[in-house]
């Protein structure tokens, strides 16, 4: 652009100079008597008509230079667009044991790696905190680029995070974890409050008209489970019964535990079911002793929406899990290559919400898709 200005400047004094000696000219015609200034004016005038037509030309071939300018940032973009992440591997590391409740999980984080194009390891512990200690360590030396665990057994997992902490490797607990990620040094915590979630449901109980609930459990040292127990019993208005019944992975098992302390116990009018496998062999076990039970769990599985659907079972608390799996990476990737944090030293809720008849069609549809 600074070219095009020194030339007209340069046109410009190329004018007057021309207008000066036009001048001196006509002074030496004036004392001779001779007319020919009035051909060098005609002259003149059209050196300054094609001066100027060329002065007009230059904003157009200014401006095509700037639309070129305009252009190219955006092919830059799209070039870094194509770069990031893809470098960045990130470890998910929980207690799942692949079943309907973590396969959505799952789904959840590989949509997250792929909408961002960074690399996800996923390593289920199967609700062994032994292997989730080795995994741990696992990603660590592998240099992780930021780790995401579930804490289902605080006292084992707090102090192998802390050391991942340590190492400059970022944190995010999930799910279960909530009174314990900023021990940890972590930078949020994806999940739902369990006690919230464990209180919802006692309000829903007395709604209902039960007088006394079991708490179904499916691991025995899951703080979040037992939070959500906890909730139950803090605004349930009768009795809670709270027990565990067997592991989701023998659900034979687990629905004999359950009718065993429904026999134990005749005054049981309803049940909770701290997850959706749990929730539906307590529908088992009722049926089996033709006990009419008021039935509640958490979580989703296309059996519990349907039992839902049928009026079998009246609700589940929903912690929309897919969140779980797909938010932490999406963290993680923009702490690594925009250093934002996002929780602003809170958590990032994904619940409770609740399905019950009214909304069960609905969530079913997309429980089908794999994404509730």
């Amino acid at each position: 652009m600074k070219k095009f200005s020194w030339l007209a400047i340069l046109l410009a004094f190329t004018l007057i100079a021309a207008a000066c000696g036009s001048d001196a000219a006509d002074d030496a015609a004036g004392s001779s008597g001779d007319d020919s200034s009035e051909d060098t004016g005609s002259s003149d005038d059209g050196a300054e008509e094609e001066a100027m037509e060329d002065e007009d030309d230059a904003p157009v071939e200014e401006e095509d230079a700037m639309e070129d300018e305009d252009d190219a940032p955006a092919e830059e973009e799209d070039e870094v667009d194509l770069s990031q992440g893809g470098d960045l591997t990130f470890h998910m590391i929980t207690h799942s044991d692949d079943g309907p409740f973590w396969s959505v999980v799952k789904r959840g984080m590989d949509a997250a790696c792929a909408d961002v194009g960074v690399n996800c390891v996923w390593m289920p512990g199967n609700n062994d905190p032994g292997q989730m200690v080795s995994d741990i360590d696992t990603a660590i030396g592998e240099g992780s680029n930021g780790i995401a665990a579930s804490l289902p057994s605080p006292d084992q997992l707090i102090g192998p995070l802390q050391t991942a902490v340590g190492e400059g490797i970022p944190v995010y607990t999930l799910n279960s974890g909530l009174n314990d990620y900023q021990t940890i040094g972590a930078t949020t915590h994806i999940g739902q409050s369990e006690d919230v979630a464990g209180e919802g449901a006692g309000n829903r109980f007395n709604d209902l008209g039960a007088t006394t609930v079991l708490c179904a459990r499916q691991e025995q040292s899951n703080v979040g489970l037992e939070e959500r127990c906890g909730g139950l019993a803090a605004t349930f208005s009768g009795t809670v019964i709270d027990e565990f019944v067997g592991l989701d992975a023998d659900q034979t098992e687990q629905i004999n535990g359950i009718k065993a302390v429904l026999e134990a116990n005749p005054d049981i009018d309803a049940l909770l079911g701290v997850g959706p496998v749990i929730a539906m062999s307590g529908l088992a076990a009722a049926q089996d002793l033709g006990r009419d039970l008021i039935i509640g769990g958490f979580d989703l599985t296309p059996e519990l929406l349907d039992a839902i659907e049928a009026g079998d079972i009246a609700f589940t608390v929903d912690q929309q899990q897919y969140l779980q799996g797909y938010l932490p990476i999406i963290l993680m990737y923009l702490e690594a290559t925009n250093s934002n944090q996002a929780g602003g030293g809170q958590p990032v809720l994904t619940g409770p919400g609740f399905v019950t008849v009214d909304n069960a069609t609905d969530v079913k549809a997309l429980s089908a898709e794999g994404t509730r």
